[in-house]
């Protein structure tokens, strides 16, 4: 019996890991969108995030399923528990990659991103990707060291959207107020998708280790 309960813990990270990997294409698809100015890469990246939704229910039917008939002990109920609050922090991933397409697809056929901070809002792009990446392969590996170098890479999302508002609020901005207003809010999605994203990986220590994350050694300059 503890066995199957262990094997369908297994499969719940699984679960987890193949959602925040839909987050990372949903957010990819949506970062082309904008800066091609795509309303089908739009479509794209907002249908991904539609597919969040029956991934959210089947892992939640899961973990509930485990903790309604599989009596877990301390340590099982932690990772199930902790299970589900990570299916939040990806439905809300996905909902933030959703209204960066949504920002894509209301401006069509115009770009929403003026040319002058293209490359900024590219890189917050790159950024997200990239922590959505780590924080698949910390849901598949479970490792609390890896888990703590989201915290790094999270600093990098935030110099970036420091840059855009710069950018924006600067006495030579030429972009217009519409396009200050959704670049303010392109700044927070991405903002808030890093933050989620390093939700991920506290949660992932605790569930790991039962620590709280506050109390883990941060990672070194060189992620030592």
């Amino acid at each position: 019996m503890r066995t199957r309960f262990h094997e369908n813990l297994v499969q719940l990270a699984d679960r987890l890991q193949a959602m925040c990997l839909r987050d990372r294409a949903a957010v990819a698809t949506a970062t082309n969108a904008l800066l091609r100015a795509d309303v089908e890469l739009a479509e794209q990246a907002i249908d991904i995030c539609r597919e969040l939704d029956t991934m959210r229910d089947d892992c939640e039917h899961a973990a509930m399923t485990l903790l309604a008939l599989q009596a877990p002990v301390a340590s099982e109920l932690r990772q199930v528990v902790t299970a589900i609050q990570l299916v939040g922090d990806l439905v809300r991933m996905g909902t933030l990659a959703e209204h960066i397409a949504g920002i894509a697809r209301r401006r069509h056929p115009a770009h929403a991103v003026p040319e002058p901070v293209q490359p900024v809002v590219a890189r917050m792009g790159a950024a997200a990707i990239a922590m959505a990446t780590s924080a698949a392969a910390v849901l598949g590996s479970g490792d609390p060291h890896d888990a703590a170098q989201l915290d790094g890479q999270d600093d990098t999302m935030d110099r970036l959207h420091h840059d855009l508002l710069t950018a924006v609020l600067a006495e030579d901005w030429t972009g217009g107020t519409t396009a200050a207003v959704d670049l303010t809010l392109l700044g927070r999605y991405y903002e808030r998708f890093a933050d989620h994203a390093v939700q991920v990986g506290r949660r992932t220590i605790f569930m790991a280790t039962g620590e709280s994350p506050d109390n883990w050694p941060s990672p070194g300059p060189a992620g030592e």
